[in-house]
């Protein structure tokens, strides 16, 4: 067998929708120290993680929810759009686990599952900053 058969047979089985980064760490402790190469098992969720982000009413769901749970109505009129279509995005997000709930009588609300979206969604609107040559407010914030 040649050695890319044998890398492919080594790689890590894919992870389920149900498995989490943060879970496929805790679950991996022993190997976190190590550096991350290329062909490194994370870069497959990696992938996932920014085409779950991809997408710019869910970016601004991941901004408007940084420091506040929120209903689903008040996240649509922040974000501009139907109740229904956030209702969708938080959905995604939710089975993704970015988003948590909590329930109030027959309201949901919705919460950051943690801060690594809200930290991946602020770095890329700092390098969009870069990348358009805006000025870097980030710079000026002690970032």
């Amino acid at each position: 067998m040649n050695s890319s058969g044998l890398a492919l047979m080594n790689r890590p089985k894919p992870l389920d929708i149900k498995t989490t980064a943060c879970d496929y760490l805790r679950m991996h402790e022993d190997t976190q120290d190590e550096e991350l190469h290329p062909d490194d098992a994370f870069v497959e969720l990696a992938v996932e993680v920014f085409s779950m982000l991809a997408d710019a009413t869910r970016v601004r769901m991941i901004l408007a929810l940084r420091d506040d749970e929120l209903s689903v109505n008040h996240l649509a009129d922040i974000v501009d759009k139907s109740p229904t279509a956030v209702s969708q995005h938080l959905a995604k997000l939710r089975m993704a686990r970015m988003v948590s709930t909590r329930q109030s009588g027959n309201r949901v609300f919705y919460r950051l599952a943690n801060d690594h979206a809200s930290k991946l969604v602020q770095d890329a609107i700092f390098q969009a900053e870069h990348s358009v040559g805006a000025a870097y407010r980030h710079h000026h914030e002690g970032h």
